[in-house]
């Protein structure tokens, strides 16, 4: 059996970059496949279904079960769920494939962050950064492989299949132990939980900041199109480049985290987002100004969601895999929100008027963080003091 760390610290991190081919392949697809915008909404909505059951289902067996065998499942059905979708043309058969898709990847989101802060003890920060760097690594990658050089679709996703098949045997013959509340029972566990009204703090945040980066990855191209004037080409180019600044403010931040408190790179993180968001919608700005606006701003989404998983699973080691399942509930609920009242304000206002959701939100978290500091510090103290 399999017990080295980096063979599982590496293979965490290849599940987390097709979690991310999953999530961006629908759109990506979707113009060779020719789906409506209907239909798109849609595909997203049955995945993000699938995801919220398999993410609260898999963390929470992630606390009694061998983390490398379930992630060995969930890699088993996400590589036959890649070589089906479109094998057939009925929208209806592909639309069941895509739940069993975000079932799938759900796993990935469920455990394998818990398995990295069970198996190392030191800068686990960086892990949890690095592992979610590739997930935007994932979107990056199918997005340039489809829209940029104009490749086969299917035959990407088949070549993912193959892939993901050989990390379920990786995992199938791995073992990464359990987690920390052996002597739980799920009935406790859930109790326990719920009296913990930090979670709901975290899941708040946690949705403010999903819902900043996701919402801004599907807006940005229209934006740059409809309000500042670029081409098809170029506002897809700046999509890239905001992803870019995700993908370098998680490898930036997640070397930081042993020298930076966690709780206060969270408050300038949101900081950030609120100024470099407002000055991007709100302020014309010639190209290259853009450009950096778009990497800023990648920047101050980029590392909100894997820090307040770190913070979740450190001050929850007994539970860490129904903690972070409750925390990660943020991915569908801001993916799903956000958009929504985005579409809302743009019918009923104007969509520069919904671009001021983003600066808001981030306000709002900045705001809820400082407020509850001395609350989290004073968690993270006893935590600490009950560890030695």
């Amino acid at each position: 059996m399999i017990r080295h760390r980096g063979v599982l610290t590496g293979s965490s991190y290849l599940s987390m970059f097709f979690l991310g081919v999953g999530t961006a392949v629908i759109g990506a697809a979707s113009g060779s496949i020719g789906h409506t915008p209907y239909q798109t909404a849609l595909l997203i909505t049955v995945q993000n279904l699938g995801f919220i059951v398999s993410v609260l289902a898999s963390g929470a067996l992630a606390d009694s079960s061998d983390k490398a065998r379930l992630m060995a499942a969930g890699s088993l059905l996400l590589a036959l769920s890649f070589f089906l979708y479109y094998l057939w043309p009925a929208y209806s058969v592909n639309l069941l494939i895509m739940l069993f898709i975000g079932v799938g990847i759900g796993t990935y989101e469920g455990v394998a962050d818990a398995m990295l802060l069970g198996i190392h003890a030191r800068r686990q920060g960086l892990h949890i950064s690095v592992n979610h760097f590739f997930v935007t690594f994932g979107a990056l990658g199918i997005t340039l492989y489809l829209v940029f050089l104009q490749l086969d679709w299917r035959r990407s996703m088949v070549q993912s299949a193959l892939v993901v098949c050989a990390l379920a045997v990786v995992f199938f013959f791995s073992r990464a132990g359990t987690g920390g509340s052996r002597g739980l029972g799920i009935r406790e566990r859930a109790a326990f939980l719920g009296s913990q009204g930090l979670l709901v703090v975290f899941l708040l945040l946690a949705v403010f900041g999903v819902g900043i980066e996701l919402g801004l990855t599907g807006l940005l191209p229209g934006f740059l199109r409809e309000l500042r004037g670029y081409g098809l080409v170029a506002s897809n180019v700046g999509l890239v480049i905001f992803l870019a600044g995700i993908a370098a403010g998680r490898l930036l931040l997640g070397l930081l985290t042993n020298r930076v408190s966690l709780l206060r790179m969270v408050q300038w993180l949101f900081a950030a987002a609120t100024v470099f968001s407002a000055v991007l919608f709100f302020i014309p700005l010639p190209r290259g100004w853009t450009a950096a606006a778009l990497v800023l701003s990648g920047m101050g989404v980029s590392s909100l969601l894997p820090l307040l998983i770190t913070l979740t699973g450190t001050l929850y080691p007994e539970a860490s895999g129904t903690a972070l399942g409750i925390v990660k509930l943020a991915v569908p609920l801001g993916g799903i929100v956000v958009p929504f009242i985005v579409s809302v304000l743009s019918r009923w206002g104007s969509f520069q008027l919904a671009l001021g959701i983003f600066p808001l939100l981030a306000a709002a978290g900045f705001v809820v963080i400082t407020a509850g500091g001395r609350r989290i510090r004073a968690r993270v103290s006893a935590r600490t003091s009950a560890g030695a």
